[in-house]
Formats: structure tokens, sequence, C-alpha cells
């Protein structure tokens, strides 16, 4: 059984919404203890700087405490993933995914220390983008 194609009156749904991790790796976690919790009021302060949204349809980046900038980088836009979990955030359940897309303003784009299974959310997001792809009949060419 195949699954039905993608139509333009398909719902939006929610695959990610959230900040990054206040303690992402184990290295941070020993330098709050090392500076009796000092260390964080600056990962605070960046944690609260950045919001990520990640949908089926787009990826939003909001950042900045005071005054806000917002990105949006369309699924369909998007032609390579990284997965990056280092040795240290894999021990707190962090990681970052990075995104190379065909956007001229954002042709790179990093999720840092998400709190989540960085490769279920991978995964998601590269069947979402596939998905993406074919509802708007977008195909990538490559002129190298």
């Amino acid at each position: 059984m195949s699954a039905a194609a993608p139509t333009a009156t398909d719902d939006e749904q929610l695959l990610f919404d959230g900040r990054p991790a206040l303690i992402p790796s184990l290295g941070v976690l020993l330098l709050v203890i090392v500076t009796a919790g000092l260390w964080l009021l600056p990962q605070w302060w960046k944690q609260l700087a950045c919001h990520y949204r990640v949908t089926t349809r787009r990826i939003v980046i909001e950042s900045g405490v005071l005054s806000k900038r917002m990105e949006q980088v369309d699924l369909y836009r998007i032609n390579d993933y990284t997965v990056e979990r280092p040795f240290l955030q894999r021990l707190l359940g962090t990681g970052n995914i990075l995104l190379r897309s065909m956007d001229k303003t954002t042709p790179e784009l990093t999720l840092e220390n998400i709190r989540a299974d960085v490769v279920t959310l991978y995964e998601q997001l590269r069947k979402a983008t596939e998905l993406d792809k074919t509802r708007r009949n977008a195909r990538l060419v490559d002129y190298e």
C-alpha cells in the first residue's frame, strides 16, 4: 500500500518546538560545578536568546532577547543534513543538526544543543523535506 500524495490542503505539523539545552554537554556541566553555578547565567541568557520551531513545511529560528530576529527556511529548499552528536553532548542527550539549503539568505542553518532525540528529529525532517518537495513538485538540479 503506497502513501497518498500530499496535497495543497495538507496541514502543517509541528515536529519540534523548543530552545537549546541549558546544559548541553558534560563540559558545560563541569564549568557550572567549578564556577559554583555562575556559568549558568551566560548559558541561561544564551538559551533565552534562541527558539527553534520545526514543522513539516519550514524551520523557524527566532533569536535575540530584547531585539528579535526571525529566520525561516522552507523544507523544500534543504539539500543536505548533518547530525552531530559529540561524546560530551551524547552523555546528556543533546545534539546538533546542520542543514545546507538552496536559500540565498540562509545557505547554512544549525540547530544547536537540541534537547530531543536528534536522530529521530533528523529522520522526521528528512521525510518531511521529501514530502514537501513532492508536494511543491520541486527538483534539485546540480550543475557541478
